[in-house]
């Protein structure tokens, strides 16, 4: 790089990150020329530059999916610790875009070209989330495999030490969905978005349940049919490719309920109609587990999002106010709240170490891009649960009954934990 275009660029990079009060990293562009937030620590870090585009992209206009889709398509690489790339992404994010333009502004008459801007439709048809949901959870069985381990969940795990591996965290976490539930032998139990089915195998295998699965997914309707099946299990748990709207005609009613990473794809305008469906289904005294992701009152909602565009076409967050708000207006009663935000961390660390070491075996199955993608949504959302932007919830409620129902007194008799005496009759 030319002395006068290089000391310019040093100038720049030192005003677009005064302030920065993250872990040290460095800049290195594709001419070998770098740059380190500090001379004193070692950076834990390195964002490697492959072209003018990316450079412009960093430093002139920045955005959540601009930046997103220089990684993705390789103009941005990260060496080192990918999970502290985030904090910078935020930094520059939170720069008021009048101190980005000036200091950028001569480096992009050196080096750059315009931006690009992105445009989004409508949301929360059923016809359009049917597409969404496929569009993210319709890759071949073969890619999730490798990082989602023996359990084949594709949800927070429950860790009761952070050494527990990710298949017993998952184990873990579909026996405490069962225990909050107190799930009994005999009942019917539905579980809304089901996956694999590894929720409805749990439940049928260890509760003796009659469980019922629901879900958008092609692909996922078809794996948990066949684990049904190899299982020997079809006596007692069954698959349907339904949406949760359209069980409102379904006659039978469930004694216990749950949805289970499912709850972040139905939309703040469609929260009452969800709950409402939930309540109609359940009998009186039943209860529902509700498994989801809410985004903190104080976080920012950022207009341009990576995860909005390439990970989850049409997802929304909400919060736990608005949560409890609408399931209560259904004549569902909170009797539980539990934040696992930093077990979805955890998790997340986890399916990240999981897809980079297994690369090899899951680029057999689908592109770099679409490796890179979930890596990137991967590392970010695990720094998103680090923050405190986003927390994962369980959410129990009961149906509320006139007639005699056995209640728990405590939160262990709640887990199954506890003798039937504590019980009292309302």
């Amino acid at each position: 790089m030319l002395q006068s275009v290089a000391s310019q660029m040093e100038s720049t990079l030192n005003a677009l990150f005064a302030g920065y009060e993250g872990p040290a990293f460095a800049i290195r562009l594709w001419d070998g020329w770098h740059w380190s937030s500090s001379v004193v620590e070692r950076p834990v870090c390195t964002i490697v530059v492959h072209n003018s585009r990316a450079l412009k992209t960093l430093i002139a206009e920045p955005n959540e999916v601009a930046l997103g889709e220089a990684f993705i398509h390789e103009d941005l690489d990260v060496e080192g610790d990918l999970f502290s790339v985030f904090s910078i992404g935020e930094h520059l994010l939170d720069r008021p875009r009048t101190l980005r333009q000036k200091i950028g502004e001569a480096a992009v008459q050196t080096l750059f070209g315009l931006g690009q801007r992105l445009k989004h439709g409508g949301r929360h048809s059923m016809r359009r989330d049917r597409a969404s949901i496929a569009y993210h959870y319709d890759q071949p069985c073969a890619f999730y495999r490798p990082w989602l381990g023996r359990s084949l969940v594709y949800s927070c795990a429950y860790f009761r030490s952070p050494n527990d591996t990710l298949d017993t965290a998952q184990e873990q976490k579909l026996e405490l969905i069962c225990k909050k539930l107190r799930l009994q032998p005999l009942e019917s139990f539905l579980d809304i978005g089901c996956g694999w089915g590894s929720l409805l195998l749990h439940a049928a295998t260890n509760h003796q349940v009659y469980a019922q699965g629901v879900t958008l997914s092609k692909e996922q309707a078809a794996i948990a049919q066949q684990r049904i099946e190899m299982a020997a299990m079809e006596r007692r748990c069954t698959v349907k490719i339904r949406d949760y709207r359209m069980l409102e005609s379904v006659t039978p009613s469930f004694d216990k309920i749950a949805s289970v990473g499912m709850f972040e794809h139905v939309g703040l305008e469609n929260l009452r109609q969800y709950f409402g469906t939930v309540q109609r289904l359940l009998r009186p005294g039943g209860a529902f587990l509700n498994h989801g992701i809410a985004r903190s009152a104080l976080s920012p909602i950022r207009k341009s999002s990576f995860i909005d565009r390439y990970v989850f076409p049409d997802g929304q967050l909400v919060t736990l106010t608005q949560v409890i708000d609408a399931a209560e207006s259904q004549g569902l009663e909170v009797r539980d709240v539990e934040n696992l935000r930093e077990h979805y961390e955890l998790t997340l660390r986890r399916w990240v170490e999981g897809l980079r070491q297994n690369s090899d075996e899951i680029l057999q199955h689908v592109s770099n891009v679409t490796y890179r993608i979930w890596l990137l949504y991967m590392a970010g959302s695990a720094a998103a649960f680090h923050r405190g932007d986003i927390a994962i919830y369980q959410v129990l409620f009961t149906r509320s009954s006139r007639d005699r129902v056995r209640r728990a007194l405590t939160r262990e008799d709640w887990y199954g934990c506890a003798s039937p005496q504590l019980e009292m009759q309302t």
